[in-house]
Order: C-alpha cells, then structure tokens, then sequence
C-alpha cells in the first residue's frame, strides 16, 4: 500500500502551507485550544459519500463530500453541541448533539439532553429532530438501538420518554426508557417495547426484522439481572450488585446474543448463549476489550479492539482482518484508530494521531489499496511542532507496575526540565501515546508534561482498576509523585519545578497534590475538580433518584462514608502548601460548580493564594471554543507566573 509516502507528503504539504514554521516558533496558544477543526467523519453504506463534522470560521458546519473530494452539501449543525455524525442509509445522515437544559421538579437542576437529527442528503428526504413528528414522545433521545431497513424503509431505533396527556397538556410521568422504531423518511415513531419498571434499568438488541430479539432487564435495588430472547425466554441471569453487566451484541452469525459481566473474582468476563436457549460460555478469556466494532445491517458482532499500551483489531472476517493489518501497518508508529468501514468492507476511515501528527483522517480504498487524508484537526500545528510522546514505565512505592505519556518540548533537550504532572479524569480511564491538546500546549511552552496511568486507571489489567478502589487521595495519589521522582531519576525533569493540573478526577488529584500532599508541587490547576468526596456522593446519588446500585458503587470507589473527610481537600485548605486555581463550566451536569465554590470558600477562610474562573455556559467537556481557550489561556498565566519555564 502507498499510505507511508501519501503520509509523508502530507505531512510536508502542511508544514509548507504554515511557511516553513520551525519547532522553535511555537503556534498560538489558541492553535492548541480551539475546538478541532475537522471533528468526526462517516462513510455511507454504498461508500461514494462522506460526511464530516467541520469547523469553518469558527461554526460547525456538515459538510458531504464526494469521491472526488467535491462538497455537495455544507450546512449549519446548529445550535447544539455535536457529539458525532453516521450514516443512516445512503441517503440520510444522523447528527448526535447535546444541550444543557434547566428544569424543575426534578432530582437535579440541570441535565445534559441528547438530541438526533434526520438530515436529508438528497431531495425528497425528511429532515429535522427524532421525535419532532410524534407529540407524545419528549423530543430527546435516550440512546440508539440499531438502524434496520424493514420491507424498503430505513428505520432508526431509539430511546424515548413518553409524554402522558394530563389538564394543562402533556407531561413526563417519568424518566423511564421506551424503545421507539422511527421511520426516517417520515420521523414517525411507534413504540417496540415499553420502559422498564421502576427502579429498574432496560437494554435491547434489535434483529435485522426490527423486532426486540434480546433484552437485559437489570434491578437497581439489588443488581439482580435477566437475560430473555424472542418470547420473553430466559437466556442467563445473575447478580450484579455495582450494576457492571451489559448487553453487547448478536453473535457472529446471528444465532446468539453476547454479554459482558465484571467482578473482583473473574475481573472483565465476555459470554456467548444461544439465542434459543442453553448454557452461556465464556469467549475471548483473559483479553481486555477497549472497543467492538458491530454490523450496522445485522446488529452482529464483527471485531473487537483490545485495550492497553499496544492495541490490536481483532475481526472474525479474515479479508477484513487482512486489510486492517495491511492498513495499520502503512501508519506503523502512530496511534490508529478505525473509525467507520461500508458494510462489504470496500472503503475505511481511519484516524490517526501521536508524533508528528496532531490528528488526521484518511479514506482507504482497501482493493485499490490507496489511501487520501480528507482532513487534519489542527492545521496551525505543523508536524515539526508536535512535542515528541512517549511512553514511560515505572513503579509506585508498592512495587506495582505503571506507566505515563511524557511529552516534550520540541527541539529542546530532555535534561532538566519544568513538568507538568497532568492526570487524567475518570478516573476510569486512560491515556495513550497521541496528541492531546493540554500536554502538547504546555510542551510548545517548555514544559514536559507527564500524564500518569496511577491504579484505577483503564488500558491495563481489570485488577489494575480496581487496584484503585478505596484510593483516592492514598496510593492513586502517590502513583502520580511516583512517576515524577521516576522522570526525576532518569534526569529529564527537575522535581522542584513541578506544578499538577487536571480535570475532573484529575482536578481531584491537583488539590490533593497540594493538600493532602506536600512540598511537591509549586501549583495546582483544578479544572471542574472534586473537592469534598462527602458533598459528591450526597449529589451524585440524590441526581440519581436515590439508587441503591450507584450508591453500591460509589462506595466501592470511594470507601465508606465515614472516611471520605479524610481524603477531601476542602478539609485540608488550612494546609494547602501552594497556590491553586479553579476553573469550572457553570453548566457542569457531571462534577456541580458548587465544589469548586466550597473549595474556593476555604481556602479564603484559611488565606490561602487561590483563583476561581467561572466559565459562564460551560459544561464539563469544556465543549465551547471560546471557553476552552480562556480555560487554557489562564491555566498558563498562573503556571508560568508560579513555575516558570526558564
């Protein structure tokens, strides 16, 4: 395949297009902090159409494109926040999109709501929100469950809340899922299968005659949890106190249904019953599963992608599993995600990102073997400016086995330098060797920036996470020092010039590092961060509606209660050894701004160095530009003023 010289002449055709930039004339701090300018992209089933997520003068806006790279389509997406783009058929195309709504009457303030959008490629076709034609479903969707064509028409399977008719007009009885199957041609709904009871959560898999041909039913009270196929017949059962069972797909061939359970004996455990009833059986032992990759036609399982430091896409075809490796190892040193495929396999989008790269996609002829980039996330960041990223291995003080990103400054010698310690959120989660926008920011300003996988973190082992559990502010927190004296010892870092900044869980570990921890870190940057692990717990299960299984797992995560003061930052303010800021969205639905606000209490109480930003309209994923740039723009003013780069 040609895809390693097409990639290095892309690779010289930006930088020319920037003139030549040279890895000391580091872009913009905006360049980094700029949502992407190419932000998702789908290939239609019959593959001569492509559509993509873009930003153009700063307006997202989808944009369809031929085989020719022809735009044929270019239009606004709207008001919402995009959270992705697919094809429905060849001819209609669905946008995922989110907006922050206030309510009353209900456990929480304020939810972030998920809206589809039909857009119609061609004319003749019917475009506007799912459920938009239908009065007595909310207009929200509450997941996806398929799209099948059903006797010539494409039909779209949802999550809906049904509306009752009451006095004053309609009303929601309650948040409860119903599955409704949408016609796409004409966005009219019928309900497939009705909600679960209360207290109780509903999955489903859709068969390729639009009919439910399996559903999990699981108890919030006690995670008792069943199994059923086509007429209500039991398929498996079990007892899932933390909820950690899912339904996953249709088997190879359509004769099975496959399931995933996880618990501290087995750890993450993969099952295959026959869809007519008998014995369940364990497949895919001892592999950790990052990813699926499931047949949008049939709902049938195609492939898997494994998780850790070196991934592999496993597909049961063994043409398409030829040409993925064929493909992957075409962009061999570079972090290569498969993104969407045609059904028969003829053409693949493929994203990739990591060292020289800071994120591009390419369309893949597979039989003519020949791939195009169709578009680049960072165009003001040319190859020679991305930071180099690796990965580093080290061990925590109890021997365990972890390991970090580092990223370095380019064109500067790794001897010596400031860090910046910057974990993760999550924490149930991972970094990788690719480009991230934070660290590479931080790196074009002098900075190594070391993003440590601590226990509790995905990407390894099912007893790495829950090596976590009961850890916060304990031995999660020392594995983040632990990777700075491990940089320290190899003489790439100096260990008095560090500060730690983080979002979310990450923002957790940056007060502790200068609460709970001491003398070693000059400052902290708490990004929608937690502070009081009491006043979360109280929030997180109150929003909730009072579950049992989320407070079951909560504690699992956190320990008891009656510990959590121990571990809370907020309780320590009076002893913070370093200047903190807080940045926090007001509209943040995950982590409230009210922990930011009691952290910002304390501290002035106790007259400690501190700054509050409040990102007014700003969520937890910090999905505004003009937010996140001003996020980033004052993350950097008070690390450079309290750890300066020179």
């Amino acid at each position: 395949m040609k895809l390693i010289l097409k990639y290095a002449v892309t690779a010289m055709s930006v930088a020319s297009v920037l003139g030549g930039a040279r890895a000391a004339e580091a872009p913009p701090l905006d360049a980094y902090g700029e949502l992407s300018q190419f932000e998702d992209a789908a290939i239609s089933p019959d593959g001569s159409l492509t559509a993509a997520v873009v930003r153009i003068k700063g307006e997202r806006r989808i944009v369809a494109i031929d085989g020719q790279d022809k735009p044929f389509v270019n239009i606004s997406a709207g008001p919402g926040k995009v959270r992705s783009i697919q094809w429905a058929d060849d001819k209609t195309v669905l946008l995922t999109t989110t907006s922050t709504v206030p309510v009353f009457g209900f456990t929480a303030d304020k939810y972030e709501l998920t809206g589809t959008i039909i857009l119609a490629m061609k004319p003749g076709g019917v475009s506007g929100s799912v459920f938009a034609n239908t009065d007595s479903v909310a207009r929200t969707t509450r997941g996806q469950y398929g799209i099948r064509s059903i006797d010539g028409r494409t039909v779209g399977f949802f999550g809906g809340i049904a509306l009752q008719m009451g006095g004053s007009g309609r009303y929601m009885e309650h948040g409860r899922t119903t599955l409704y199957g949408v016609d796409l041609s004409t966005n009219r709904a019928r309900a497939v299968a009705p909600p679960p009871g209360e207290d109780h959560f509903r999955d489903w898999l859709i068969d390729t005659s639009g009919k439910v041909g399996a559903m999990l039913d699981v108890s919030e009270i006690d995670g008792g949890w069943r199994i059923t196929g086509t007429k209500s017949k039991e398929l498996a059962r079990g007892t899932m106190p933390t909820g950690d069972i899912s339904l996953i797909s249709f088997g190879h061939d359509g004769s099975s249904v496959i399931y995933q359970t996880a618990d501290d004996q087995h750890g993450q455990r993969w099952f295959e019953v026959p869809i007519m009833g008998g014995d369940a059986k364990e497949i895919v032992p001892g592999i950790a599963i990052d990813r699926v990759f499931v047949d949008k036609v049939t709902g049938r399982l195609q492939g898997y992608r494994t998780d850790g430091d070196t991934p592999v896409t496993v597909m049961s075809d063994p043409a398409q599993q030829q040409a993925l490796t064929a493909i992957f190892r075409a962009f061999k040193g570079l972090n290569t995600q498969l993104m969407d495929y045609t059904p028969n396999f003829s053409k693949v989008l493929v994203r990739t990102s990591g060292n020289g790269d800071s994120g591009t996609w390419y369309r893949v002829d597979v039989a003519g073997k020949h791939a195009e980039p169709i578009g680049y996330e960072r165009l003001r960041i040319a190859p020679e400016q991305v930071g180099p990223i690796s990965l580093v291995l080290y061990e925590a003080q109890d021997g365990l086995a972890l390991n970090g990103v580092l990223t370095l400054p380019p064109g500067i010698p790794a001897k010596n330098l400031p860090v910046i310690m910057l974990p993760h959120g999550g924490p149930a989660a991972h970094d990788t060797v690719q480009f991230d926008w934070i660290a590479q920011a931080f790196a074009s300003r002098g900075y190594a920036v070391f993003q440590p996988n601590f226990r509790g973190s995905t990407g390894g082992s099912y007893s790495l996470r829950r090596a976590g559990d009961g850890e916060w502010g304990r031995k999660m927190q020392t594995d983040i020092s632990d990777g700075l004296s491990a940089l320290a010892a190899k003489g790439i870092v100096d260990p008095k010039r560090a500060c730690i900044v983080g979002a979310s869980y990450g923002g957790y570990a940056a007060l502790a590092g200068v609460t709970l921890q001491h003398g070693i870190y000059r400052c902290a940057v708490a990004v929608a961060g937690i502070s009081d692990l009491g006043l979360m717990y109280n929030t997180d299960t109150r929003e909730s509606g009072g579950s049992k299984m989320l407070s079951r797992a909560l504690k699992r995560q956190l320990g008891e209660p009656k510990g959590f003061s121990a571990v809370s930052p907020r309780k320590f303010a009076a002893g913070a050894d370093g200047p903190i800021m807080l940045i926090h969205g007001k509209d943040d639905t995950v982590v409230d701004y009210g922990q930011s606000r009691v952290m910002a209490d304390a501290l002035k109480d106790n007259g400690k160095p501190f700054e509050l930003i409040t990102l007014q309209g700003e969520d937890h994923w910090l999905s505004k530009e003009e937010t996140r740039k001003r996020m980033l723009t004052e993350s950097m003013r008070f690390v450079q003023k309290y750890n300066p780069p020179n």
